[in-house]
């Protein structure tokens, strides 16, 4: 089953619209990459364009970025403490963008899309 992101076939009213087409390859969509802590599993897929996207399904290291010396370290992902994205994101520990995780240099926010991207990126938040 695939995801269609054309005209719905309901009116606001709730009637039907007549169909006038079939659908179209640009109006095909695609399911949501959710990123987990694991071994690294990432794959390349060919989008609109000829351009491409590198969905990460899993991963266990990140690129932090020290605030205050400006300095980036591939360090490794210890746990994902919260996901402001989606609570049930938090209990099933997948990692999306603005999602706070533990590192070994302490807790980070998620700077980049790894479902979109293929990387984790992140900034180090400062210590309470």
């Amino acid at each position: 089953m695939s995801v269609w992101h054309g005209r719905s076939r309901r009116k606001p009213t709730g009637g039907k619209y007549k169909k006038f087409r079939k659908k179209r390859k640009y109006e095909l969509g695609r399911f949501p990459v959710l990123t987990v802590l694991g071994e690294r599993k990432a794959k390349h897929v060919r989008t609109r364009g000829g351009n491409f996207k590198l969905k990460l399904f899993s991963d266990m290291y990140a690129n932090v970025v020290d605030p205050k010396t400006n300095k980036v370290t591939h360090t490794k992902i210890l746990d994902v403490k919260t996901n402001p994205a989606n609570q049930d994101f938090s209990r099933r520990g997948v990692i999306t963008k603005g999602a706070i995780i533990v590192t070994e240099l302490g807790e980070a926010v998620v700077t980049s899309r790894p479902g979109q991207d293929g990387i984790i990126n992140a900034k180090l938040l400062p210590k309470k």
